[in-house]
This record gives C-alpha cells, structure tokens and sequence, in this order.
C-alpha cells in the first residue's frame, strides 16, 4: 500500500506559540517537490505529544492540502488507549489516509497489552495502520511475536521499524514476506534497511535535506547501489542528528539553515543554545559546504 520517502514532518510555530501553517505548508511543499511519497504529521519529530487534538487535525488539513493527493497520515501517540481511539476516530472523520500508532509514550505496556491496545486503536480508527515499533525510544518493543497477532488483523499494512538493530528488518521479512510494508525510522540506518528489503523510509533529515533523502532512495531501487551509497555517507553525520534526546531541536536547527525556516519548539522543549548549538550548526554548515551532486534519477 504505501512505499518511498514519508517524512515525519516538523510542526511550526508562530512566536506567541500558535500554529504556523503558512510556515508548514511551505515546508511540507517543499518535500513534495523533492519527490516525497507522502506524510506524516504529529509524530516525536512533529511533536505531537505537545499538540492538542484539535491541533493536530489542522496540522493534519495543512498536510493534506500541500500532499496534493499523496498519502498523509497522522500519528497517534495519546498515553492512554481510550484518547487514543477517540484521535484515530477524530482523523478518520478529518480525511487522514491513515495513522501510525506508537504504543503508550507513558505505560511501557507487555505484549498481551501491546497487541490489545493497537487493535483497539486500529479498530476504532478504521483505518490502515503503521505500527511504530521504537523500543530505543518509547520502551515497548513491538516484537515479530506481537506482528504475527496483529498481522491478523488486515487494517495492520506497515511497520515502521525503529528498533535500531538492522537485523530485526530481515527478521520482520523472513516472518511474514511482504504481508507488512516495511519502513525504517532510523535515518542513520537507511541505506542498510534498504538493502535488506525495506520498501519505505519514515525520514527525519528529509526536512532540511529533501533532495538528497530522495535521491538515496531512489537510487536504491534503482541498484544504482555505489551513487546511493556516495550521498548517504555524506549525509551520515546529518542523519545522526535524528538519532537523540533532541532530534526535534536539531532538526529544525537543520531547516533553520538548510531551507530558511525556523527553529522554535514547544516548552519545554528549547531551542538550543551555547555548545550543543554551535555542534550541530558546524555539522549542518558543513555538510552544505561539500553537498554533492544529484544524479539524474
């Protein structure tokens, strides 16, 4: 159902901490130029724990305005089960094409609970759903045991695998063939999970570096292995900035640099500041001081 470059877009704010949507669907614009295959709103890197829901509904009709037909989807990650079954029914209503779902961010649930909870939420929806499975990140880990009870259900279409170990993609593929469309979550393992049989690639660094995500893409399915190869080492220690306790601030530091944006965030989050700013804008500076050439694709 769904495949290629979906980035899991920033949320922009105006100064006085409203919704920036003039801001949002020109970024959003901009990866859909790039050549993006879709969206999705509201996720860690969206913030979407900090939104309200009605919040994230207009995030939601912004990305579906600048997607022009692509796939949008908005991310559920409510702490409890019962607010997250009443987002995923309020996005349905609101024309999202689907949802990613993380477990609780607040009860690492096991995985009786796990499976019964994103059941719930994908039955109320009714919708399909990409399991987001970051262990790294929320503490539940979506096993291949807790995919085969959910595989059940046929609303399950993706997973986006952030468990961090490139093993667990080929695991997802010797257990089900290509029942699930299989995404990586993690930027600074892209090349490797699509190597490995990944067909999509939920992207971070694609906000501030959209040509060059999907030019590495692309060139992947091509087999143009070596080129795709040559962007991504470039891109590496840019991608690493996904991979933190501040990926939000670094990558809209990024976008900040790289596409003229802004890097406000909500509280309590806060932009950086002193020697983990001046890190991350030399990582960035200097990435763009050496950006390489896209091939024709």
């Amino acid at each position: 159902m769904w495949a290629g470059v979906y980035p899991a877009v920033t949320t922009k704010f105006t100064e006085d901490d409203r919704l920036d949507h003039a801001e949002m669907e020109r970024c959003f614009g901009l990866q859909m130029d790039a050549g993006c295959d879709g969206l999705i709103v509201a996720g860690s890197l969206g913030e979407g724990p900090m939104l309200s829901t009605a919040e994230k509904l207009e995030v939601l009709a912004t990305a579906r305005t600048a997607a022009a037909g692509k796939p949008v989807l908005l991310t559920v990650n409510e702490p409890g089960t019962r607010e997250a079954c009443a987002t995923a029914r309020a996005a349905a209503k609101a024309g999202a094409d689907g949802l990613m779902v993380v477990p609780s961010p607040i009860y690492h649930t096991d995985p009786r609970e796990t499976a019964d909870a994103l059941k719930a939420v994908a039955a109320a929806g009714d919708l399909p759903v990409m399991i987001y499975s970051n262990r790294v990140a929320y503490r539940v880990d979506v096993t291949v045991p807790v995919m085969q009870e959910l595989a059940e259900d046929e609303r399950f279409v993706a997973v986006k695998e952030s468990s961090d170990d490139i093993r667990r993609s080929t695991e997802i593929i010797n257990a089900f063939g290509d029942r699930f469309d299989l995404f990586t979550g993690v930027d600074n393992l892209v090349f490797e999970a699509l190597a490995v049989g990944a067909v999509g690639w939920v992207a971070g660094i694609v906000v501030a570096f959209p040509r060059e995500s999907v030019a590495i893409y692309q060139l992947m399915k091509q087999g143009r292995r070596d080129e795709a190869l040559t962007i991504y080492r470039w891109l590496r220690p840019l991608a690493d900035l996904d991979v933190s306790t501040y990926l939000v601030q670094n990558l809209k530091l990024a976008e900040a640099l790289a596409i003229d944006s802004n890097d406000r965030v909500r509280m309590p989050r806060q932009p950086l500041a002193g020697a983990r700013r001046a890190e991350v804008e030399k990582i960035v500076r200097d990435a763009i001081a050496v950006r390489p050439d896209i091939p024709a694709l």
